[in-house]
């Protein structure tokens, strides 16, 4: 049997939202590190941390103050310094920011090190929404990367972003793609959101025979209060079972092992992908487009 161990944090805001983004970047750092050394002592070898995990949740705003939350990948301090805890911890880490590709261009992107502190690459969240709460069109471009898998030293793995999670056919494409680990970092409050977190991820890693890890962030964030932001992270296997969660209100790790054997043996027993039929499909990119 081979157990890869995954890593989860979700943390509250830290400082406030009248601060610059440099402090707040700052703060949330200082915040994170000793949860990822509690992951080193606990073994984790792919850890990850929820959407821009270094800032609030500004979707609610409309307020270009958080464009200089913008980091560049590979370049920019945050991806620097997790570069720096991938190669001291032999760790797999997916870090969430905010990019900033040119002045002007800004994703909501997710860069992926590996173990050995290299920089493999970058997924750029595909599905931008639009509505009361979250206007993340203000702040993000649509992502533009494809659907990349990442061969780590642990893992295939690959990156789903908050909203895209919505989307079957991004899942879809990066389990054809070779994902065994798909982790969607999130941030996401109470409602009928709620309900989904529970449903939609399990529900897609049994279509797609892989491990999803699932991360948000806890607590509210003023001036904005849209609502609670309620954690509640969690790995699912490939039968769709929840098999490690966090509270719904805390800073929190969670960890779980994965038995990338069940992979196989899913696949095997629901034959999902023998039994596409993507010659059957071509009509579903138009319809709708007009």
């Amino acid at each position: 049997m081979t157990t890869v161990r995954a890593g989860l944090i979700q943390m509250g805001l830290k400082g406030n939202t009248d601060m610059s983004p440099e402090e707040i970047r700052a703060k949330m750092i200082e915040a994170h590190l000793p949860l990822i050394d509690e992951a080193e002592a606990k073994g984790v070898q792919v850890l990850s941390f929820q959407e821009v995990f270094t800032q609030p949740y500004f979707c609610p705003s409309q307020d270009s103050k958080w464009y200089a939350a913008t980091e560049s990948i590979p370049d920019g301090p945050t991806v620097k310094l997790m570069q720096e805890y991938a190669r001291k911890y032999n760790m797999v880490i997916v870090v969430p920011i905010y990019e900033q590709e040119k002045t002007g261009i800004y994703y909501n992107t997710a860069a992926v090190i590996d173990a050995d502190g290299k920089y493999l690459g970058k997924y750029r969240k595909t599905h931008i929404p639009q509505v009361a709460g979250f206007w993340e069109k203000f702040f993000f471009r649509p992502g533009n990367s494809g659907w990349p898998v990442f061969q780590t030293a642990y893992c295939k793995l690959g990156v789903y972003i908050c909203y895209d999670r919505h989307f079957p056919e991004g899942w879809r494409a990066l389990a054809l793609n070779g994902a065994e680990y798909i982790v969607n970092p999130s941030a996401t409050v109470k409602g009928v959101s709620q309900y989904l977190w529970e449903l939609e991820q399990p529900a897609s890693a049994v279509a797609n025979g892989v491990y999803i890890g699932a991360t948000n962030r806890v607590g509210t964030e003023a001036p904005w209060n849209i609502g609670e932001f309620y954690g509640s992270s969690y790995v699912v296997n490939p039968r769709g079972e929840i098999i490690a969660q966090a509270s719904e209100d805390k800073d929190e790790l969670v960890v779980a092992d994965m038995d990338m054997d069940m992979i196989k043996e899913i696949r095997d027993n629901w034959q999902f992908f023998r039994d596409r039929r993507p010659e059957m499909y071509g009509d579903l990119a138009d319809i709708g487009t007009s």
